[in-house]
């Protein structure tokens, strides 16, 4: 089976690859990689994918093209779209006319509202999904204004955009306002109320109206914390893989009244990230319409959703549909870094 996964040059989408190479008998898929970036890292990995093009942003007008001409010469059989942009371009197509290949794309109306947190926040606020947050934008602020309501310190972050993307915690006006001329590029931010427990995710597979697989972790420590202010980078280094439904449950009711609100269709790989307050209860703060970068993590505990999702795509007779909350033995915690394998192990085995 021939696999195309755009966005190599992201440690998303590299993941993804090792995932089916090394979690499902790699000798199954053919994997082709695409990036818009010729010093991306992921189009000079032979170990990961048999071939790889460059291709036009997806804003270009060439993209298409491009793109159709790499699935039609290379007979592939389904497409795994990672960056942001990407998965919104293959929604609006989809919403439009047929798409070029298979490929599990969430809907439009529900793509484009949740590469925006502030959108995701105002949509989910009177359900109590989210925490109490504020927009702020240069010159149109108040702080004694944002800080009444939040208290103080509160959280801000760029309301578009990964990997913690202007994110840091602040505690003065001084700090705010340095910190938004440090961010000259960012135009509008989400501050929000400061949530001082863990840092989770729950990822949600969808198929054709169903609810068919879910697995949720934690995410501990950040690859290179020191290049960030706020330490977040978005990539993890350590993590734990979690069994606790109340994490599922919260992801999974916040994630249905977007569904419901967007008049979206209940189809697609979704990453809700969640952060608990002072009392533990978790809270969602931005949702993916993606895989996340530790997701190979999953896959070497035995919830390998990408494999799930091909197995769905191609209708796998052999595949059980009944939804399965993934669990996992032994309290397994997980590790990355720069230029290494990703590796899981039992949290008993630390030092």
């Amino acid at each position: 089976m021939k696999i195309l996964i755009t966005g190599v040059g992201g440690p998303t989408a590299r993941s993804v690859a090792f995932a089916l190479k090394s979690c499902s008998g790699g000798t199954k898929y053919k994997l082709i990689g695409t990036d818009c970036n010729r010093l991306s890292i992921g189009l000079y990995q032979d170990s990961l994918f048999k071939k790889t093009y460059i291709i036009p942003i997806a804003s270009d007008p060439n993209y298409w093209t491009v793109i159709e001409k790499i699935i039609h010469e290379e007979k592939i059989d389904i497409t795994i779209v990672q960056p942001e942009q990407e998965v919104l371009e293959w929604s609006r197509r989809a919403k439009a006319e047929d798409l070029p290949c298979k490929s599990l794309i969430p809907d439009f109306n529900l793509a484009r509202i949740s590469i925006d947190k502030s959108l995701v926040n105002e949509l989910l606020a009177p359900f109590g999904f989210v925490p109490q947050s504020v927009i702020i934008e240069k010159n149109k602020y108040s702080f004694d204004e944002v800080k009444k309501r939040l208290g103080c310190p509160f959280w801000i972050r760029s309301t578009l955009g990964s990997s913690g993307s202007g994110s840091l915690e602040i505690e003065s006006n001084q700090k705010l306002e340095s910190w938004l001329l440090i961010k000259g590029e960012i135009k509008k931010f989400i501050a929000s109320k400061y949530l001082p427990g863990r840092n989770l995710a729950c990822k949600l597979l969808y198929f054709n109206g169903e609810l068919i697989r879910s697995a949720c972790a934690e995410r501990v420590n950040y690859i290179m914390p020191n290049a960030s202010p706020s330490g977040i980078t978005g990539n993890t280094s350590f993590g734990r893989l979690l069994n606790e439904f109340s994490v599922f449950k919260t992801a999974k009711e916040g994630l249905e009244v977007l569904f419901e609100k967007t008049g979206a269709k209940k189809h697609g790989l979704f990453t809700v990230d969640l952060k608990e307050d002072e009392k533990g209860k978790p809270l969602i703060t931005e949702v993916n319409v993606r895989h996340i970068a530790f997701t190979a993590c999953f896959a070497l505990a035995g919830a390998n959703l990408v494999e799930d999702s091909i197995r769905l795509l191609c209708g796998d007779s052999t595949f059980d549909r009944k939804f399965k909350l993934y669990e996992f033995k032994d309290n397994p915690v997980f590790f990355r870094g720069v230029d290494s394998l990703p590796f899981v192990l039992k949290e008993s085995q630390l030092f």
